[in-house]
């Protein structure tokens, strides 16, 4: 049953009600910038970042927009759109429940609203340096094992040529290999507990989305074998050789399940247990994140930035205190002797 579109233009005028007011909208397809200025009854008033031009977008048109996403086979695709109305699509994509795809220029109704998408996550939204430096001066340091072994690992990876590993030093290989066993077994914990949560709140067929991927609920189905006993008696009217089984060796199991009538079930306990697992990556995302964050630091000129530039020379000094060694030539004959 379709949602009345009164319904979605409420939430719609709220989402962007929400925003904060220097936040910068893009258009999927020209890239134009522009913020919403006002917002009405009937129509939400934008203005172009680069000309300053104002331009309404009336209520009727974002019911006639929808109403095309709600009637496309899979998703609206966005080149179908006229110029000028670039704009709606950028702004409905604010409300939970339809998704801009970027680089596959669509438009997608869900069957359901995401209430867990945030719009600070949205990718054709972006916050200017002053609304992300607030944000983030908010941020606390994670009391947690993985981040100050990834902090200790990204120092490493920015010091060394990677791309050519056979030039490295030996010492420094193994501060590499030490800190990348440490961030993955961390990681795996902490993916763990993750993943415990996220079972709670993914259905199957149904995937949730982030700024980074995306993730789907999976079954894993597990089998062991029963009592040897069991086994074997499971096959004893069959004509199968109980010499064939003894040991009940997986593998031979498995050639007499081909070709007699026995069950799985007679000889495997099977169960299965829910998994989360990683059905897409946005590398590309992730890179200019990344190199946004180091950007910012680097032109700031907040105290605080200047304060955590401090902090990140002093952690180096102390890293490369403690990493700098000349191995004795009684460690050089103790390894040749071990």
């Amino acid at each position: 049953m379709a949602i009345p579109f009164g319904a979605t233009w409420g939430t719609l005028i709220e989402r962007c009600e929400d925003l904060p007011g220097e936040a910068t909208l893009i258009t999927p397809l020209a890239s134009t910038r522009f913020r919403i200025t006002d917002v009405q009854d009937q129509r939400i008033i934008i203005e172009d970042v680069d000309s300053g031009d104002s331009q309404p977008l009336q209520r009727e048109q974002f019911e006639a927009l929808a109403g095309h996403t709600r009637e496309a086979v899979d998703s609206f695709e966005l080149s179908w759109l006229p110029p000028k109305a670039e704009p709606y699509a950028a702004v409905l994509a604010l409300h939970p429940r339809y998704v801009l795809d970027e680089r596959e220029k669509t438009l997608t109704e869900l069957d359901e609203a995401d209430e867990s998408a945030v719009l600070d996550d949205a990718p054709h939204l972006s916050m200017t340096a002053s609304a992300e430096d607030e944000h983030d001066s908010q941020r606390e340091e994670p009391d947690i094992d993985v981040y100050a072994d990834m902090l200790l690992l990204i120092d490493a990876l920015e010091r060394e040529d990677i791309g050519a590993l056979e030039s490295v030093e030996t010492p420094v290989l193994v501060n590499l290999y030490t800190l990348l066993s440490d961030v993955q077994r961390n990681a795996n914990d902490l993916r763990k507990d993750v993943t415990d949560v996220l079972l709670e709140r993914v259905g199957h067929d149904r995937p949730l989305h982030g700024q980074y991927g995306s993730v789907q609920r999976t079954t894993r189905r597990n089998r062991s074998l029963k009592d040897d006993e069991e086994v074997l008696d499971a096959f004893a009217e069959t004509g199968i050789d109980r010499e064939q089984l003894l040991g009940v060796d997986r593998s031979k199991v498995e050639e007499a399940l081909d070709v007699v009538p026995v069950s799985e079930s007679e000889v495997y306990d099977v169960s299965e247990s829910e998994y989360v697992r990683k059905a897409e990556v946005d590398e590309e995302r992730k890179e200019t994140r990344l190199q946004g964050l180091k950007d910012r630091l680097a032109v700031s000129d907040d105290p605080e930035a200047d304060i955590l530039r401090q902090e990140v020379e002093r952690l180096e000094q102390e890293i490369e205190e403690l990493t700098e060694f000349s191995p004795g030539s009684s460690l050089e004959t103790e390894a040749e002797s071990g």
